[in-house]
């Protein structure tokens, strides 16, 4: 018998039972986004903004943190680092799925929608049971691969939650993409999209996708995926953690609640 056969009769089960068990998500310790506290900034203080490398902070005239866009942070925690008021804190949440790209702004005056903001369309019947997905990398740095391939070892083993991917777009429900949509993927990405059939989803994994990240913007890099597809779930990150991308497919099926509403979390 193989010695890695025999020791993994010894250790028994290696899968996790999240989400069944929230506990479970083998992220504890995990470094998440950063979050905003109860201190006052100190006046005139550019410190947080002149440090970020994405420009996801803005300040009002006085130099106060006035809006904070989560889907163009990079969670490097300069920000938190460099802000001696304590205003901006190392935080705990990882799991930044949303439907809504609005969703991912934090501002000093949120807006009052409802909490729960639904897909335009529900989520059809036949995604309850299962859900195939085609990733495309439209120009990242591999950091997200390395993630995606991490769902299929055996702790998250994403096939038990009825996900899988595909090799072939004409055989997928979601288009999951990865990048930041560079001069060279654009056309391949869309004819990606425009081979698979209806009804069709799209998942932006990570900053890159999301905004562009910190390479967006450049002679032939794009801003992610904003104006290229109509995008169903958003999710920074840099990169987002296997957990984190499985709670965003999840929340795609509607299979569990959004949790970040304005940029803040919102328990259920």
């Amino acid at each position: 018998m193989p010695l890695w056969t025999l020791r993994g009769l010894g250790q028994g089960k290696a899968t996790t039972g999240w989400p069944r068990d929230p506990a479970a998500h083998g992220q504890q310790g995990t470094i998440g986004m950063p979050s905003v506290g109860v201190d006052r900034c100190t006046e005139d203080c550019h410190r947080c903004a002149d440090a970020c490398p994405t420009q996801a902070i803005t300040l009002d005239t006085r130099g106060h943190l006035e809006t904070l866009d989560y889907g163009r942070c990079v969670n490097c925690q300069l920000c938190v680092e460099t802000c001696p008021a304590g205003t901006l804190q190392p935080g705990s949440e990882w799991a930044f799925g949303v439907r809504d790209r609005a969703d991912l702004q934090w501002s000093l005056d949120p807006d009052p929608r409802p909490l729960e903001v639904r897909l335009a369309a529900h989520i059809e019947r036949s995604f309850r049971g299962s859900l195939h997905v085609r990733h495309v990398d439209a120009g990242s740095c591999n950091g997200c691969e390395s993630e995606l391939q991490a769902l299929n070892n055996p702790f998250y083993n994403l096939h038990r939650l009825g996900i899988f991917f595909t090799a072939s777009p004409r055989a997928a429900d979601l288009l999951l993409v990865t990048g930041t949509v560079t001069t060279g993927m654009h056309e391949p990405l869309l004819a990606a999209w425009e081979a698979m059939p209806e009804p069709k989803r799209v998942l932006a994994c990570g900053t890159c996708a999301v905004s562009g990240g910190v390479c967006g913007g450049t002679e032939t890099s794009g801003h992610g995926l904003e104006g290229v597809l109509p995008v169903d779930v958003w999710l920074p990150g840099c990169p987002p953690n296997p957990a984190a991308i499985i709670e965003a497919l999840l929340v795609l099926l509607e299979r569990k609640p959004q949790r970040i509403h304005g940029g803040r979390v919102h328990e259920r």
